[in-house]
């Protein structure tokens, strides 16, 4: 028989993962009790954003986990099956052995066997082989037993660590659940100051968010990480005067807005049909205008650096939905901007 311990059981592995802490983001970094962090709403939502995006990291890793770890329990199941077969085709082969054993005069008496034996060689070489036999089934017997034990065993562990496995990923799940909501809070609270600022035609002032840890390392960046492009350059439609004059990019309340480039900030303002924009000045003779903003987090006349966030995403303004609009412009002035994309794509940024 195969030795079941070649093929042990991952309950090692299974053990090993349910070890790790639950890390709770809300708990790690301070949220959750309600109070606003740091100078306010927009801080919150900064904080909120960075612990969603780690609870959805841990939530991902610990389902694909979970995964790996079905797939593998499923294959270990089927180790488990035919070793049980492997077992019945060894006790089949016990009786057969044991009955030919009687049939051949194992169960005589010795002064039986001696009678009618040929000789004296033959009976013992016989019963040479019959002990040997004999001395093999017991073996194999209790081998059997033992690892039907250690089957036994095995599978109570590996039951007991495949629900704390599931257990865990629910609380994962949770927590994600938990930050989502509040975030969801964090941007209508944030959406409401943009809109009292904007309907007072009077900017509320810029919030220091804190920066990204990593620098960009390229001269040019998409004006937002995550997103999907909406409305294009030169697009039509009633919510316009003539034709949209930017690119804008569908994304939550809330986003943290880049400036796409190094520059100067040349105007913050909030009225109007933008809402809350920022207006920056590029190197080349070039601007860039960020609008239907929620918060800036820069003031006018300040350098910024490519990838340095700017503001937060809103919608602000002439807007039915949060989204940034960005364009490009060869004056800081409305009536000069030209195609984004390609603009961007020309700089080493396409845009999907």
């Amino acid at each position: 028989m195969r030795s079941f311990r070649r093929h042990p059981l991952l309950l090692p592995v299974l053990l090993c993962v349910l070890v790790m802490p639950v890390a709770r983001p809300t708990e790690a970094m301070g949220v959750g009790d309600g109070e606003e962090i740091g100078s306010g709403i927009s801080a919150q939502v900064e904080q909120l954003y960075e612990d969603a995006a780690l609870a959805t990291q841990q939530y991902e890793a610990g389902r694909q986990e979970a995964d790996v770890q079905r797939a593998q329990a499923e294959q270990a199941q089927a180790l488990l099956d035919g070793e049980r077969q492997e077992i019945a085709r060894l006790h089949e082969d016990l009786g057969r052995m044991a009955r030919a054993q009687y049939r051949t005069g194992g169960g005589l008496p010795m002064a039986a066997q001696l009678i009618l034996a040929d000789s004296p060689d033959v009976l013992m070489r016989s019963q040479h082989v019959l002990t040997q036999a004999h001395l093999a089934l017991a073996g194999s017997v209790a081998r059997s037993h033992r690892a039907e034990a250690r089957f036994a065993a095995d599978e109570a562990k590996a039951r007991a660590a495949w629900q704390a496995l599931e257990q865990r990923n629910i609380e994962l799940a949770a927590v994600k659940g938990t930050i989502e909501r509040k975030l969801e809070e964090a941007r209508g609270k944030l959406q409401g100051q943009a809109a009292a600022s904007v309907a007072a035609g009077s900017c509320r002032g810029s919030v220091r968010l804190h920066q990204p840890t990593t620098k960009s390392t390229q001269p040019w960046v998409a004006p937002v990480e995550t997103y999907v492009l909406s409305a294009g350059f030169g697009s039509g439609g009633a919510r316009w005067a003539n034709r949209h004059t930017g690119q804008d990019f569908a994304v939550p309340i809330g986003t943290p807005v880049r400036a796409v480039g190094a520059g100067r900030v040349v105007s913050v303002s909030c009225g109007g049909a933008f809402g809350i924009e920022i207006v920056i000045q590029h190197p080349g003779g070039y601007y860039t205008q960020y609008a239907h903003l929620a918060a800036v987090a820069v003031d006018q006349g300040d350098r910024v650096d490519t990838g340095q966030w700017i503001g937060q995403s809103g919608t602000t303004g002439n807007s039915t939905g949060p989204h940034l609009h960005f364009e490009v412009r060869v004056t800081p002035e409305m009536g000069s901007a030209v195609d984004p994309v390609p603009w961007l794509a020309a700089r080493g940024v396409p845009l999907a």
